[in-house]
């Protein structure tokens, strides 16, 4: 069967389980069966709407604040400076120890600081009534990627961070111009050594390369131009600063364009071409839509081609282009649906999220999503993650069905096995609205809700057969049986 192309509405009359299921586990990280359900009953239009409008929701009373202390890494004083000068002029190797002591303190506590962080996102992300702002942050973060391991500043991060969270379904425009002015950026990518006597291409590069064109679209020459248009964005402490003195106000010529440009003239420029707005909507389309590990499909390519255009005569601005997507007959193709890996935040957030089970211990949900490739503040290149077939190995797949028994269960590989007395879950509330519940009707509402493909019959007639042991009586053991048994199929990795 051909796949459907059409950026065109889906007719709402389609709009079913599934089809809310899916919306729900790409704009956001999946839901429970009565959530499902609620999200199909408001219709296609309004179950958009409402994901994309998120700014309309309150969560103030669901999420954790960050405590963040800005100061963490303060430069040393005017005063501090001197009497450093002065210890090593007088070679005073005590003053100095003090004030190595009190360094290695503050890198200490910025370690700490960033450890927090990670808590919280991930806390966040769990709670938080907005899941499409969480998903937003999670590909732009990706998108524009720095990490804590080389800036090594958590305030530049979460300040990054926030700035993310700030545009996550506004302006892309906007987001591209103000990550020139970021300070976690600008460290990240050296260009606070972008000097006109001898200027930094990183940026520069970046910018062409994996943040607004793509690989192909532009030259060497286009590199070293745009570099000359960011000297002298740097930063000091924890604000952007514009240094003239660095600056290079010769004349460049960028992508056949000629002026006295700075940094806001070559993300204007690079914003003006073609390749620009599909290659946002590739990332886009990789993050909601299909994986493309390979290679860009012709369907796919079509789509991103409208996409583009839409995104273009909307001026960059992403909530248009998202509530066109999410809409689409193209997103609910059978081809599209339950066509995507699971991120290791989709899969431990999902199963928390969808199955109502503890959160148990963060530390060792983050411990587990790093052992699977992805760990918050901290992608592993400018890159970002690669996705896709990348997340999943024979280690992987290891940690990925532990860490769903683990949140079912509370057990981890290395302990002794569980006891009903232990688990903190109470799973009945899953089939809580079932009329009737029976093995058969179980099982099928459970697999319908879980997983987002189909199932072979041998398989699912397996999970009856194991329902139906013990006179067929639901009880919360079997229910943590046969959930254990569903997140352990292959088909569990996909959303």
């Amino acid at each position: 069967m051909a796949i459907n192309t059409s950026l065109a509405a889906l007719d709402e009359k389609y709009f079913d389980f599934a089809h809310a299921r899916h919306l729900l586990n790409r704009a956001g990280f999946g839901g429970t069966p009565a959530q499902i359900e609620a999200l199909r009953d408001m219709g296609l239009n309004r179950a958009v709407d409402l994901l994309v409008d998120f700014q309309k929701i309150d969560d103030s009373q669901h999420l954790p604040a960050a405590k963040i202390n800005a100061d963490i890494l303060k430069p040393p004083t005017k005063e501090q400076r001197r009497e450093i000068r002065q210890a090593r002029r007088s070679n005073d190797q005590a003053v100095l120890d003090r004030l190595e002591v009190m360094r290695r303190q503050q890198r200490q506590g910025d370690r700490r600081q960033s450890e927090d962080l990670g808590r919280w996102w991930m806390a966040r992300i769990i709670s938080t009534p907005r899941p499409l702002e969480e998903k937003l942050v999670l590909l732009w973060h990706s998108h524009f990627a720095s990490n804590y391991r080389t800036v090594r500043d958590s305030f530049l991060m979460y300040r990054q961070h926030m700035l993310i969270r700030k545009y996550a379904n506004g302006s892309f425009a906007k987001l591209a111009h103000a990550m020139i002015r970021d300070p976690a950026m600008i460290r990240f990518l050296d260009n606070h050594n972008n000097h006109k006597r001898k200027p930094n291409e990183n940026l520069a590069r970046e910018l062409m390369e994996l943040f607004m064109l793509g690989e192909g679209n532009y030259t060497e020459q286009d590199i070293k131009q745009g570099a000359r248009a960011l000297t002298g964005y740097t930063f000091h402490d924890n604000e952007f600063v514009f240094r003239q003195q660095m600056h290079d106000n010769g004349s460049k010529s960028i992508l056949g364009q000629k002026g006295n440009f700075d940094g806001d003239d070559f993300v204007d420029i690079l914003l003006k071409q073609p390749a620009c707005p599909r290659f946002v909507c590739y990332k886009l389309y990789r993050h909601f839509v299909g994986d493309l590990d390979e290679q860009v499909t012709p369907s796919a390519r079509k789509i991103i081609f409208k996409m583009a255009r839409v995104l273009a005569a909307k001026r960059y601005r992403l909530s248009p282009l998202l509530k066109t997507l999410f809409k689409s007959r193209h997103f609910y193709d059978p081809s599209v649906m339950a066509g995507k890996i699971k991120s290791p935040v989709q899969l431990i957030v999902g199963t928390v999220r969808a199955l109502g089970t503890p959160t148990r211990n963060l530390d060792v949900l983050i411990d587990a999503m790093s052992s699977m490739g992805q760990r918050l503040f901290n992608p592993p290149s400018v890159a970002g993650w690669p996705g896709g077939r990348n997340w999943i190995n024979t280690s992987t797949l290891f940690v990925r069905q532990n860490m769903a028994t683990y949140l079912i269960t509370g057990k981890l590989p290395y302990r002794d096995g569980w006891s009903q007395r232990d688990v903190e879950y109470e799973p009945m509330a899953l089939v809580a609205e079932l009329p009737k519940r029976t093995p058969e009707t179980v099982v099928d509402h459970l697999l319908s809700s879980f997983v987002a493909g189909s199932v072979a019959v041998q398989r699912r007639d397996q999970l009856v057969t194991f329902m139906g042991e013990r006179g067929g009586r639901i009880t919360e053991e079997r229910m943590i049986g046969l959930l254990l048994m569903i997140t352990a199929m292959p088909e569990y990795q996909l959303c």
